[in-house]
């Protein structure tokens, strides 16, 4: 998805988070990591340890993005570790925002992704049209969790323009992630490989079969069995993803289970209307800023992440500006 993505209607949507003041002057709060205290090696924000018994391994997708993201085996469920950004810009095009900004995720340790590694199929699969509107489906091969299309009242995020040009956006923890395919993402590891794993363990391939074929006609859950293996595919229109779980998996609260977790560190705030963001930028690995346009006037969120606290500036356009600083309760 390297356009960016339509836009239809201004809706509110259940993931809003807290309020976010206007501001427009460009000055990032802190430049190094060493300053925001915060320990990073190759990308990764590390949590707590793994077993003796964890490998690291290659798998297939993911070792395009072996810097940023890590895979590791762990008895019955292949783990993968990650900030939960992805490399390509964000945020950009996103014109029904809930003012929720990127930030990084501790997707390491004991709260790594989990994808089973023999998947079996369902006697009864689970289809995304009406279950699973909580929690991630799948997740990218650049480490990012992926979601339902549809948002927990059952409208298509990409069509009421929820979605950046690459089909993510934050939930109400300030956690990126997709809600549709990120085909995208084919340009970097090859079209025959994977761009997603599905949480039940099966893989995600794009607009080709694995062996670089046409794609064959598709099943109502977006796949099918190609030499002896059932797969999905991403695709342009709904469901955009894997249209359901045909894999067995554990659903508990309504979402998948296990998934990592995420907490929100601020209050609920409400949809900004008219707001469009236009730009987004990162300066080295927790420093960044969003600018979006709102009544004809140009404001930008300067602000630096680490899994302690998120410090925040806000200015209005009349240069007057306010800071605020968020404690990180980590769930790990």
């Amino acid at each position: 998805m390297g356009t960016q993505v339509s836009k239809t209607q201004q809706l509110e949507h259940d993931h809003e988070v807290g309020r976010l003041a206007p501001m427009t002057r460009r000055k990032f709060l802190i430049t190094s990591a060493a300053s925001a205290g915060v320990v990073l090696t190759s990308g990764l924000i590390h949590a707590a340890p793994l077993s003796a018994a964890t490998k690291k391994i290659n798998l297939p997708g993911f070792s395009a993005f072996a810097e940023s993201v890590k895979t590791l085996r762990s008895g019955k469920y292949f783990l993968v570790e990650s900030s939960g950004l992805p490399l390509h810009n964000m945020m950009v095009g996103i014109s029904n925002w809930q003012q929720q900004v990127p930030v990084p995720m501790p997707y390491t340790g004991s709260n790594a992704w989990r994808i089973p590694v023999n998947p079996k199929k369902a006697s009864d699969p689970i289809s995304l049209k009406t279950e699973l509107y909580r929690g991630a489906v799948a997740l990218a091969v650049d480490g990012v969790p992926i979601f339902n299309a549809l948002n927990n009242r059952g409208e298509d995020t990409f069509l009421i323009g929820e979605l950046d040009a690459w089909g993510g956006h934050c939930g109400r923890a300030d956690d990126y992630h997709y809600h549709i395919a990120p085909l995208h993402l084919s340009e970097k590891v090859g079209k025959r490989k994977p761009i997603a794993y599905a949480l039940d363990g099966y893989k995600i391939y794009g607009r080709v079969e694995p062996n670089g074929s046409k794609m064959r006609t598709l099943d109502e859950f977006n796949g099918h069995i190609f030499k002896g293996e059932y797969h999905y595919h991403g695709t342009t229109s709904y469901p955009y993803i894997n249209g359901g779980m045909r894999g067995q998996v554990t659903v508990r609260n309504g979402q998948i289970e296990p998934q990592a977790s995420t907490r929100p560190f601020r209050s609920p705030g409400k949809p900004l209307r008219g707001a469009v963001i236009t730009n987004f930028e990162r300066e080295g690995e927790l420093n960044f800023s969003l600018s979006y346009t709102l009544n004809g006037s140009v404001y930008i969120i300067n602000y630096v992440a680490n899994q302690s606290r998120v410090t925040m500036q806000f200015s209005n356009p009349d240069g007057s500006s306010t800071t605020e600083t968020f404690q990180r309760k980590i769930a790990v």
